[in-house]
């Protein structure tokens, strides 16, 4: 791989996609940063003059995309790595969040996402290789009360980027979906975490998820700058990064606890399940997808 990346990375102006963007540029690489508002990056754009640039993108509108691809390969000549950052919390239970909202949160984590992968791989193949890096959360992984209508978009896009994975691995394209803890961000910030007005059937039940989501802005435990470091350094490897990355002490713990639960309901009920079977049909032999999986 070259020494020197090119990079476009969504949701640039703070949080991880900013640190991402720090760090990546400090190492000598190319940043298009994909952003509501440039202005916001000012001082990046005057630090780094010849190798960071800007575009102005809204990352709910998958029309974007392909312009924001070839603008970056007409500045730097080609894209290394695409980081799809850009996100939003939503707070509400199923029956509280509007389906307008839903499909905003779906566009924002999943196809938005899924179009600028899309727009993308032709660069990536073209050039041999290169490493697209979803933004997912803990959340893709397990789910709880309130925060469905995020975990929805999450839990997509981590099923379509596993899929990804294997159809783009024989190009030397690698596709690590992170999945981060609760971080230092901006996510939690009352301008930026969506809380729906609570109804009055869920206001109880939901109460304690919605107080802790609210009070966890400037207190969380993560530090994008150490994880970007990691995230940098992995996309900079000719080693393959991991398929799935849990970033956070709560992270493993959690994630690690929703595996340990789905894999004893599994054995409890494995026998059920396979008295569903034709009882003369052979077994299940399909080498391809066994393989995938199991490198995954």
């Amino acid at each position: 791989m070259n020494d020197t990346f090119t990079w476009i990375i969504t949701g640039a102006s703070r949080g991880f996609g900013r640190a991402i963007a720090e760090r990546a540029l400090r190492n000598g690489d190319a940043i298009m940063a994909a952003v509501r508002q440039p202005e916001a990056l000012a001082d990046l754009a005057e630090r780094y003059a010849g190798t960071f640039a800007t575009w102005q993108f809204d990352a709910r509108d998958s029309e974007l995309a392909l312009p924001l691809v070839r603008a970056a390969v007409d500045r730097f000549g080609r894209v290394d790595a695409l980081v799809n950052n850009a996100g939003r919390g939503i707070v509400g239970a199923a029956e509280e969040v509007a389906e307008a909202d839903l499909r905003e949160a779906m566009d924002l984590h999943f196809f938005v996402p899924a179009a600028l992968v899309r727009a993308t791989l032709p660069i990536m193949r073209q050039q041999g290789g290169g490493t697209i890096v979803q933004l997912s959360s803990q959340g893709g992984r397990m789910s709880f009360p309130g925060v469905g209508g995020y975990s929805a978009g999450k839990f997509a896009l981590e099923g379509w980027s596993e899929a990804l994975a294997g159809e783009v691995a024989p190009f030397g394209v690698r596709v690590m979906i992170v999945e981060p803890s609760r971080f230092r961000t901006g996510f939690n910030a009352p301008d930026v975490l969506g809380v729906v007005d609570a109804g009055p059937v869920y206001r109880d039940a939901l109460a304690a998820v919605r107080a802790d989501m609210r009070r966890a802005d400037g207190v969380q435990e993560g530090d994008p700058a150490r994880a970007a470091d990691v995230i940098v350094d992995l996309v900079h490897r000719d080693e393959a990064p991991p398929l799935r990355l849990p970033l956070g002490a709560e992270a493993v713990e959690r994630i690690g606890g929703s595996y340990t639960a789905n894999l004893d309901a599994l054995r409890r009920w494995a026998d059920t399940a396979r008295s569903t079977d034709f009882p003369d049909a052979p077994p299940s032999s399909r080498p391809a997808v066994a393989s995938w999986a199991g490198s995954a």
